[in-house]
């Protein structure tokens, strides 16, 4: 994700979905004057209840909407920091990362079968079943995050594999 305000990805998603200002605070149930200010800039740091609200409605992940407020850690497939880390491992620190990913993305999985069973529960509020859906939404923003966590380990795993075989051992190899 490019580095855009708060601002400037509302303002983006919500066009992109054929949105007025107005539009999208009826749906959300805020004011007005309160989107504009948001897309304009100067309510830098929106709250995070109505930045869940319009997550909603624009498409746009509420946790890639909490990180461009600077209000929450950039944990997508995206992130060049998680990048920059797993890169740096090596040797054991490296693969239990991975099988730490392993498991993180197995907790996950089943937490989302949790999640789906529980949308089922015919004793839920709709508020209740907002909550749960919101949850998902997020579950599944981080099952992405680990695949990608996932990828990164693996093909630092190979670089260092790559990086302690000799010509020698290669060359054998061949024979």
């Amino acid at each position: 994700m490019e580095d855009q305000t708060v601002g400037m990805l509302i303002t983006e998603a919500r066009e992109k979905k054929g949105i007025s200002k107005n539009q999208l605070a009826e749906l959300c149930g805020v004011s007005h004057t309160e989107i504009a200010r948001i897309e304009s800039g100067e309510r830098e740091v929106p709250n995070p209840k109505t930045l869940r609200k319009i997550s909603k409605y624009i498409d746009v992940n509420f946790n890639e909407l909490m990180y461009a407020a600077g209000l929450g850690l950039q944990l997508g497939p995206e992130s060049s920091l998680l990048k920059e880390y797993h890169s740096s491992l090596r040797g054991p620190k490296l693969k239990e990362a991975l099988v730490n990913a392993f498991c993180s993305l197995q907790n996950c999985n089943k937490f989302e079968e949790f999640l789906k069973k529980k949308l089922e529960d015919k004793k839920l509020s709709e508020e209740e079943k907002e909550i749960v859906r919101q949850t998902k939404e997020d579950n599944f923003y981080q099952i992405l995050t680990i695949y990608e966590t996932i990828n990164q380990l693996q093909k630092a795993l190979r670089h260092e594999k790559v990086e302690n075989t000799d010509e020698d051992s290669l060359l054998e190899n061949d024979k």
